[in-house]
């Protein structure tokens, strides 16, 4: 892994989440159970796909959760808006156990990752359209893009294998930005305000990832 400036190198938001081309979703089974209060307390509903909105399915809000099988990405508000919030394998008792900030203390929209069972390589640009400084990681985790010598400013950025999460500060912290295979020319395609992330991490799953998989990062 390493930044450079012209030379080749090896190395939420308000409004809808973005959208990039990528890949179809392969027939892998995605389940979890959501909670309308915390501790698995409350009206329970079971979802394996896209929720646009936890309200037509009958429940107020989800103040807890369960994820059995496959990510999945939630949403503050309805139709995919608002803060995201990757949500792996594990139990979530109330919001702190997917957000290091309470800006809600709920959530209201669901979908599955989309996982790719490939290597994992990704590469941040500083500046949008793929210019500028540029830093290309590879089946890394990287806590501190700073501390390895990139800007805490990505403008753009091309997944080309695995499924990432990136982080507006350093250690995995603030918002998240969840990083699918595809192409992303400016920072509102992958659902930023502003083209900050300080900090970037791999998502695996033992479905699609045999060899290992990542224990979350603590809150």
């Amino acid at each position: 892994m390493s930044s450079s400036g012209d030379k080749k190198a090896t190395s939420q938001t308000d409004g809808k989440a973005a959208q990039p081309k990528k890949a179809e979703m392969p027939m892998i089974a995605y389940k979890m159970y959501v909670f309308d209060q915390e501790n698995f307390q409350g009206r329970m509903i079971e979802i394996n796909a896209e929720c646009k909105n936890v309200c037509e399915m009958g429940m107020d809000k989800v103040r807890s959760l369960r994820v059995e099988c496959g990510p999945f990405v939630g949403w503050e508000q309805m139709n995919f808006c608002g803060e995201m919030y990757v949500l792996e394998k594990g139990d979530y008792p109330r919001w702190d156990c997917w957000s290091n900030s309470q800006r809600n203390d709920y959530l209201l929209s669901f979908r599955p990752v989309r996982m790719d069972p490939e290597k994992h390589k990704i590469c941040l640009y500083e500046v949008g359209n793929f210019k500028g400084r540029k830093m290309e990681i590879m089946d890394d985790d990287v806590p501190s893009l700073y501390s390895y010598g990139f800007t805490d400013r990505v403008g753009s950025i091309i997944v080309s294998c695995g499924t990432w999460v990136g982080y507006q500060y350093p250690g995995y912290r603030g918002s998240q930005y969840l990083l699918e295979k595809g192409e992303y020319r400016h920072f509102n395609e992958y659902g930023a305000r502003w083209p900050q992330m300080q900090s970037v991490r791999r998502i695996r799953d033992m479905q699609w990832h045999p060899q290992g998989c990542y224990t979350m990062a603590a809150k």
